[in-house]
């Protein structure tokens, strides 16, 4: 993984706030669905010939 989307912070506070733990290699999955996601939407909207990714590319 080259790239990191996610702030570990953030997440870590987030979930502690629902009194769970997070191990540390589930960061690096949470990274790999968020790149996921952002690939997805950006191929829908290269399909739709438009050069701004909107809500519903997601």
């Amino acid at each position: 993984m080259a790239e990191t989307y996610i702030v570990k912070s953030k997440v870590a506070d987030y979930i502690r706030g629902k009194n769970m733990m997070m191990s540390s290699d589930a960061y690096d999955a949470l990274n790999e669905q968020v790149e996921s996601l952002m690939k997805h939407a950006i191929d829908r909207c290269n399909g739709g010939g438009r050069k701004t990714v909107k809500p519903f590319d997601f």
